[in-house]
Formats: structure tokens, sequence, C-alpha cells
């Protein structure tokens, strides 16, 4: 899938991929988190298989003009879960926002672990 607008020069196709790595980007820049992982292990052998790994962790979906995300991490140990999250969710929301000029609808954060 991917998102589509157009204006007075023609049309404009995001794919949920290149959203993803945004995404992704947002993600590692973001104090207190470790590294994006797979949510389970089919996710994990399909990576494997395309052997593209950008968006590892992100998964998107797009509906019309609207984006939702989520996206499974690995945070530090010792910082605020919570903090950390609301954090991500609000740099994620921005950098893709910005970079698409879409909607992003809602930002799911998993934690999944937690590194030493």
């Amino acid at each position: 899938m991917s998102v589509n607008t157009s204006n007075v020069y023609g049309k404009i196709s995001i794919s949920d991929s290149a959203i993803a790595k945004v995404a992704k980007s947002a993600t590692l820049e973001c104090y207190g988190i470790v590294d994006t992982v797979s949510r389970n292990i089919t996710d994990s052998i399909s990576e494997l298989l395309k052997r593209k790994t950008d968006g590892k962790g992100v998964k998107v979906v797009t509906n019309g003009d609207r984006i939702f995300i989520d996206v499974n991490v690995i945070i530090k140990y010792g910082v605020s879960i919570n903090a950390v999250a609301e954090s991500l969710k609000e740099s994620i929301k921005y950098r893709v926002e910005h970079f698409t000029g879409m909607i992003v609808d809602t930002v799911n954060v998993n934690i999944i672990g937690v590194k030493l």
C-alpha cells in the first residue's frame, strides 16, 4: 500500500516502506531507545528472506491519507518508560508528517525488552 496525494504538478505516491524507514530513523535517534526489533518469529523469518531490514520493527498501515504506525523497541535500563514512549511518539509523528505531508493518526509503541 501507499499514501497518495496530488497537486497542480501531478500525483505523489509514498510507499509504506519509505514511511517505515523514516519512522525507524526517528526511533533510533530518540534518547533511551537501543534498537527496533521484530514482534514475532514469523516477522523475523520474513525479514531474513527479504534481506531488507531498513524498516525492521516498524509496521506502517495506510488508509486514505491517514497513517497508522506500530513500532517495537528495546529501551535502556533506568530510563522512564513513559517519558521515552511519549517522546518517541511525538518524534515519529513529527518526522513522518513533515516527510509525507499527511496526517499520522496513531503511533503505538510496544516495548519488547530492556537492555542493561
